[in-house]
């Protein structure tokens, strides 16, 4: 985070909070983080991991920043709006049509003068697709580090463990094999709940292209009895009509009016 926020702020203390934010009143809903994090001086750090495209994410994260802020509101007339500041920090495995670049940061911004309103509210997207720099073009702890995001599961080994002592210990970590026995059982429910998750999305996706795949068919079928039908109402129309022309002698307006045929259909017969 410090090299994510480096000329911004320093965090010299991070404690991890309670992930779940519960909701407000009964039929509220409750928020889950990936990482509720809260520095020394009481500033909150949302960081979220978003692996998979959602609908309305951008709206989402607005939300989760909005809630952050007002469940620091206290009851009692001393209180006044002396809030802490609320960083959200998304790590996206895609691409928002919205934001062309890696990184995005977002402050509350005066619209006409361009200049900052306020940084109690900072929010930052980084979209792992757009990061493009490949090992040897990393020059910064912060490009190593989304480097190894983006990269974690195809690398055969631990680059800059040998040079850095963090990334060293990342190798630790990321290691299954040197897991304690308490650590094995979180990471084998964390992958439980991913793939899970995951099954369940595709199943989802799976079942939206038979429904549409059974919804075509049937109104293809829909469509071929209706056009039969008009074909066929039409051809009773002009056997009328040619009756009416031919044997009644009767004159083409009359004929138009109770067939619904028009001038130059009725003349072409």
């Amino acid at each position: 985070m410090n090299t994510l926020l480096k000329g911004v702020e320093k965090i010299v203390d991070i404690t991890f909070s309670n992930k779940e934010q519960v909701a407000e009143h009964e039929d509220g809903r409750s928020m889950i983080y990936d990482v509720l994090c809260t520095t020394s001086d009481g500033r909150k750090i949302i960081v979220e991991m978003q692996n998979k495209r959602q609908d309305f994410f951008k709206k989402r994260s607005i939300y989760y920043v909005s809630r952050s802020i007002s469940q620091q509101g206290e009851k009692g007339k001393e209180w006044e709006y002396n809030i802490k500041s609320v960083y959200y920090v998304a790590f996206m495995n895609f691409q928002l049509p919205s934001m062309p670049d890696f990184r995005t940061d977002v402050l509350l911004m005066d619209k006409k003068n361009k200049k900052v309103f306020s940084e109690d509210i900072r929010m930052i997207f980084l979209q792992l697709p757009l990061f493009t720099k490949e090992q040897d073009e990393c020059k910064t702890n912060f490009e190593r580090w989304i480097y190894l995001f983006k990269n974690m599961s195809t690398l055969e080994r631990m680059p800059w463990a040998a040079k850095n002592s963090v990334f060293k210990r990342l190798s630790e970590i990321c290691e299954v094999a040197h897991l304690s026995q308490e650590q094995r059982v979180e990471y084998d429910r964390s992958l439980k709940e991913y793939r899970d998750s995951l099954a369940v999305l595709n199943s989802a996706v799976r079942e939206g292209f038979r429904s549409g795949e059974r919804c075509g068919i049937e109104k293809g079928r829909a469509e071929g009895r209706a056009e039969g039908r008009a074909e066929g109402e039409k051809q009773k129309a002009f056997d009328i009509a040619k009756n009416m022309k031919y044997d009644l002698k009767l004159a083409t307006d009359i004929i138009a009016k109770a067939t619904g045929l028009t001038a130059d259909e009725i003349e072409c017969i």
